[in-house]
């Protein structure tokens, strides 16, 4: 230092390089959050399935997904077994007592345990429980949307009569 000439003090370039990048990310950050309502997901349209059904000789129906437009979360999906007579039995696909269980009137038996409706998933019914074993039955599977995307019937089969 000369003599008679102060000492200037700054930032040490660390400093101002990791000032920088802060104030970056807050910028980035705060034009996000303005944008983020503006962009959307593309809408897949209404969903749409198809089953098919069997029966077993020991009193049980299966029903399997054959086809589905695109995979759907398990929490969107109801399903209905409906009898001649107007008498509906329901729940919901995610339901404990439902999704992988054993013993119980209706079971869902996800393929690849990744908690979506897929095709080649099934339900297995306890048609001698249900009372669906003389057939005439009719199991209906129903995508309860979210958001923009509506209610929809993914489809629907009559259960056959079991070999019992």
């Amino acid at each position: 230092m000369r003599p008679g000439v102060e000492a200037e003090e700054a930032v040490s370039p660390v400093i101002a390089t990791v000032l920088l990048l802060a104030i970056t990310v807050l910028l980035t950050s705060g034009i996000y959050i303005m944008v983020q309502d503006a962009v959307q997901a593309p809408d897949k349209g209404t969903p749409y399935g198809q089953l098919t059904s069997e029966s077993l000789e020991n009193g049980f129906q299966v029903v399997r997904v054959s086809d589905l437009s695109n995979e759907l979360m398990i929490n969107t999906i109801k399903f209905q077994i409906i009898s001649p007579n107007g008498t509906i039995v329901e729940g919901l696909v995610n339901d404990a007592s439902v999704y992988g269980a054993i013993g119980s009137q209706v079971t869902f038996q996800d393929r690849d345990a990744g908690l979506t409706l897929n095709r080649g998933d099934y339900f297995i019914i306890n048609a001698t429980e249900i009372g669906s074993d003389e057939g005439g039955w009719t199991f209906r599977l129903i995508f309860m949307g979210t958001g923009t995307r509506g209610t929809a019937d993914l489809g629907q089969i009559i259960l056959p009569a079991t070999d019992l």
